[in-house]
């Protein structure tokens, strides 16, 4: 009898150690999309190089306890597009390449993990810092055939009714829309403010709210918000999000809550090969990581961060034949291909349509330090010239990678930098390479072994408290 005792006993200890473990009131759910391994293993090695040391300097999301690899093939496909990948960790069901929300007959809705959290009583936000209808970040709300579908998607996300979305804007939204998206989030009880100092002041008398960035920002690319090399003082940053999100998600203490962030413009630099962006990107998304930490702190035994990426992009290689690196080149990259292109524009216009190559080599040196302070052979100065040539003097096309169109010498002077830096990329699309993933708090030591993207909500469901099983 005593023995029996003994058994219950130590398994009422086990059982209450095992929920004591399990359960999180708040969660964390960072996408770095595109950020495959080595994408965080270039910003750290770079981050050591400035230093002037071989090795890493650790970001603050790679010294999380747990860490472990996921693979990320769809349903249909050994290589993922976001689709896919996004409905695979919002609902745990793989689908085919671009559906959202939806199985792999294009049909049949899935209820995605920020759903489940909603039903059982947490507040919800998503975001992003590309447009919040965008594939991933759609994944969480949305059930569509086709991601580029994106005013149905937006019709979706205010039925979706979260308590938060935050981003660059809505994306693709066209005159055919029958109901404007800003109209109608606002008749369904949203406040959209522009900036983070509007939310600021909205967010007291607001309990749904809808953080975009600036108007003016907007009308320039509202597809997303400005790479982190090429931020001004004004721009929305994925920190400020974050930290948005949180407000809004704490204003019922009783209450927990499932927020999903996507670095989303990880994918956008790997997507044009340009590495020095990708750094900024990978090291913004940290920082955004530091505040859900900050949090974290103040709630150690409440609180789950899971870090990871729906797929890589662009099959970043480190090291071209060599045996060494010269990451640190990188950083006389001062903004990025895509605005260096628009620097282009602007000199085309101020010029009347001539520029001569002296202007663009001046350019070039303020904006990549060639000649001031990165030597280059003959052959990647001749290889310039030609490039300044075809934008200038043959009006060739411009340079296309997934959401970008840039000059041709702009494309040229981003590749001869990689090559100086001894990084080299496989394609300009996805790769099925294993995504990494990083977890803290309560239930994080349920990411230890080797997993695949659609077990990751899976799993956080079940330390939420709301399963993703019917």
């Amino acid at each position: 009898m005593k023995n029996v005792r003994l058994q219950l006993f130590v398994s009422f200890l086990l059982c209450a150690c095992f929920l004591h473990a399990q359960q999180a009131k708040y969660i964390f759910f960072f996408i770095g999309d595109g950020m495959g391994l080595n994408q965080i293993q270039m910003t750290e090695l770079y981050g050591a190089e400035l230093q002037g040391n071989i090795g890493i300097t650790s970001l603050l999301f790679t010294q999380f306890p747990m860490a472990t690899i996921a693979t990320t093939y769809s349903a249909t496909n050994g290589v993922t597009d976001s689709a896919a990948s996004g409905t695979a960790l919002a609902t745990g069901v793989k689908t085919r390449n671009g559906c959202i929300g939806v199985m792999k007959d294009k049909v049949t809705p899935l209820k995605s993990i920020a759903v489940r959290a909603r039903e059982a009583g947490c507040k919800v936000g998503v975001a992003s810092s590309v447009a919040v209808n965008h594939a991933t970040p759609a994944a969480f709300y949305a059930h569509n055939e086709n991601r580029k579908n994106y005013n149905a998607i937006g019709h979706d996300l205010v039925a979706a009714g979260f308590d938060f979305y935050g981003g660059a804007d809505f994306w693709g939204v066209t005159p055919q829309d029958s109901i404007g998206l800003y109209d109608l989030a606002r008749s369904n009880g949203y406040t959209i403010t522009r900036g983070y100092k509007e939310f600021q002041k909205k967010a007291r008398t607001s309990d749904r709210m809808i953080l975009f960035q600036k108007i003016a920002v907007s009308k320039i690319d509202s597809r997303t918000t400005p790479y982190a090399i090429d931020r001004q003082k004004t721009d929305l940053t994925l920190s400020e999000i974050t930290r948005a999100g949180i407000k809004v998600l704490t204003k019922d203490p009783k209450k927990g809550f499932f927020f999903m962030i996507e670095g989303g413009s990880i994918d956008w630099a790997c997507h044009s090969n340009d590495a020095a962006t990708v750094i900024h990107e990978v090291q913004d998304l940290d920082r955004a990581i530091g505040v859900a930490y900050e949090f974290y702190q103040q709630h150690p035994d409440e609180t789950l961060i899971v870090v990871t990426a729906d797929h890589e992009t662009g099959g970043l290689g480190l090291g071209t034949g060599s045996y060494e690196l010269n990451l640190s080149v990188l950083s006389n990259q001062k903004i990025s291909e895509r605005e260096f292109s628009k620097v282009l524009g602007n000199l085309r216009k101020k010029c009347n349509g001539y520029v001569s190559w002296d202007i663009v080599k001046n350019s070039l040196s303020e904006n990549f330090g060639f000649w001031k302070k990165i030597r280059l052979t003959l052959q990647q100065e001749e290889r310039l010239k030609i490039a300044y040539e075809s934008s200038f003097i043959n009006s060739a096309s411009l340079v296309e990678s997934e959401y970008q169109k840039d000059e041709t010498i702009a494309a040229e002077a981003k590749k001869i930098i990689n090559e100086i830096a001894l990084v080299d990329w496989i394609s300009k699309g996805h790769s099925a390479s294993f995504v990494p993933v990083f977890a803290l708090g309560a239930g994080a030591e349920n990411f230890q072994s080797r997993t695949d993207n659609a077990e990751i909500p899976r799993k956080i469901a079940e330390i939420g408290g709301y399963g993703l099983e019917d």
